[in-house]
């Protein structure tokens, strides 16, 4: 009969992992403090795994955005902006 661990939380707040739950943790992975009534619980958070080729494919299939300047009005506003800057010590 396997029986849950259980852990004591020392004078100075820490709490030291049974060796079979810290084999689980991997450096870097971070988790969700979730308290409760009478438990405190930790969710991984897991990164959705994302695929680039997929990404870029789904990007080059998006509708240009009409609001969008051109190369012209950029420049024209970091022109504008520039002047402004330089005018006003």
């Amino acid at each position: 009969m396997q029986t849950d661990p259980i852990i004591r939380v020392t004078d100075e707040k820490q709490i030291n992992l049974p060796a079979e739950i810290e084999s689980q943790l991997i450096p870097g992975d971070e988790y969700r403090v979730i308290v409760k009534e009478n438990c405190i619980v930790l969710e991984k958070i897991t990164q959705p795994n994302v695929d680039l080729d997929d990404f870029l494919q789904s990007l080059e299939q998006l509708e240009p955005d009409p609001n969008q300047p051109t190369l012209e009005e950029i420049s024209e506003i970091v022109k504008d902006v520039r002047q402004e800057l330089w005018s006003n010590p």
